[in-house]
């Protein structure tokens, strides 16, 4: 028993100083925590403009090799990251607790993932692209190659060094000032799967690219050509976590000096964590015309206003958003009403409409999804009733014929009811007098 307490003291103070963390929180955005697997620590070096720029934007990194027998994403069922990044493209099984299952429910947590590949990507590596929705090519041995598009490397007639610009036209993702120079690629290209329609291309080969092996000539069409080529893709599920897939480690290094690919690289980071793109709903509040307070149910014909608040973390604070494409369905099976709702430039959306002439249990919803951006999905639940049998009108204006035509038809049933009358006495008194 005084083991067994022991056991759980220890336990609870474990738990204590641990840094539990979840998946990118509107009520802590901030000092989030990265795991960085590697399959040398000298990529620490190698690759330190990067890594720098997340340490600069207040990301806290811990690197470790992918083999390391300690490995483990989550604690007393918390996770202790809220990121991860692979760049061990080599490895071919994970140490400690992570394996595929592990990094796949990271992901289905609301997590994100940066992967990077090469021409040394393991099966481990290549099935977790699979299962985001992305596949490399087949030929382990081929990379892409532009024979138009590339840049001189030091090997003469190496034409595996690309250069592209065909990025995706999103300032959300990509950010608002544009890549002017173009970004330098060696590695591995991918297609993403038509049934996944998740994952976006944002940087593309060159129509005069082809995947194939450098060292041989080809015997076949090449599989993978032109701009079917992704060379990055990135994904968002719809949990809203983001993953990022590039086919070259050397994207990511301290290399290509004068290219765009440290603007480029950065500035995707921020998309992937959560620094741009990533919007919150407050203050959803519906109301009678005229009132404050929030009704337990409307009437048919009311007179109604919505209105909810959405904001866009910037990295550093919640600013407002501004956008003229968020809509409010008041939905029962189907939308009975769709309504844009205006807003005031500073974060406020509403509307006004008439609660239709229909009774029964309504929602107010708004599904907004917007390339770029978390999607939102607020409900509410209302329900409409009838008029009370003292609350209808005493006239209705639409039955004023029926009304005239009732009384003209009593004002002319009064005469033929005493002539009729007056008939009847005089045959009745004949009778009586014959």
């Amino acid at each position: 028993m005084a083991t067994f307490g022991w056991f759980l003291t220890l336990t609870l103070a474990l738990a204590s100083v641990l840094p539990l963390c979840v998946a990118f929180s509107a009520e802590s955005p901030t000092d989030r925590r990265i795991l960085v697997l590697v399959d040398d620590l000298s990529i620490r070096s190698s690759h330190s403009i990067f890594f720098d720029s997340l340490k600069s934007r207040g990301f806290d990194l811990d690197f470790k090799l992918a083999d390391d027998k300690r490995l483990a994403l989550q604690r007393y069922g918390k996770y202790l990251y809220d990121g991860l990044i692979l760049f061990s493209p080599s490895i071919k099984s994970f140490g400690g607790s992570l394996n595929l299952a592990a990094v796949l429910d990271f992901v289905d947590s609301g997590h994100d993932l940066i992967l990077s590949a090469d021409e040394t990507a393991s099966d481990l590596i290549r099935d977790i692209a699979i299962e985001c929705g992305i596949d490399f090519d087949e030929d382990q041995s081929s990379v892409v190659i532009d024979h138009i598009s590339y840049a001189v490397s030091e090997k003469e007639g190496d034409h595996t060094l690309i250069a592209s610009d065909d990025f995706i036209r999103s300032d959300v993702i990509l950010g608002e000032k544009k890549i002017e120079a173009p970004v330098l690629f060696r590695g591995i290209g991918h297609s993403l799967n038509a049934a996944n329609s998740l994952v976006l291309k944002v940087l593309s080969a060159s129509p005069s690219a082809y995947s194939a092996n450098p060292n041989s000539e080809l015997s076949s069409p090449p599989s993978l050509t032109g701009t079917a080529i992704s060379l990055v893709s990135v994904v968002q599920a719809r949990n809203n976590a983001r993953i990022l897939i590039s086919g070259s480690l050397d994207l990511f290094s301290n290399r290509y000096e004068k290219s765009g690919n440290e603007q480029f690289v950065t500035e995707l980071s921020k998309w992937v964590f959560h620094e741009r793109g990533h919007l919150k709903a407050v203050n959803v509040k519906h109301n009678k015309a005229g009132e404050k307070a929030e009704p337990a149910m409307y009437r048919i014909n009311d007179d109604l206003e919505y209105s909810v608040e959405i904001y866009e973390w910037s990295g550093t604070s919640w600013k407002p958003y501004v956008a003229d494409d968020v809509q409010v369905q008041f939905y029962m099976m189907s939308p009975y009403v769709l309504r844009t709702l205006s807003h005031d430039q500073k974060g406020l959306y509403s509307t006004s409409f008439k609660v239709p002439d229909v009774y029964g249990v309504f929602q107010f919803k708004v599904e907004y999804q917007k390339l770029g951006y978390t999607s939102l999905s607020l409900s509410k639940q209302i329900p409409v009733r009838p008029y009370k049998h003292n609350e209808y009108e005493r006239f209705i204006k639409a039955a004023y014929p029926y009304y005239g035509a009732s009384f003209s038809m009593h004002h002319l049933s009064v005469p033929q009811i005493a002539g009729q009358s007056s008939i009847y006495f005089l045959s009745s008194d004949r009778t009586n007098f014959l």
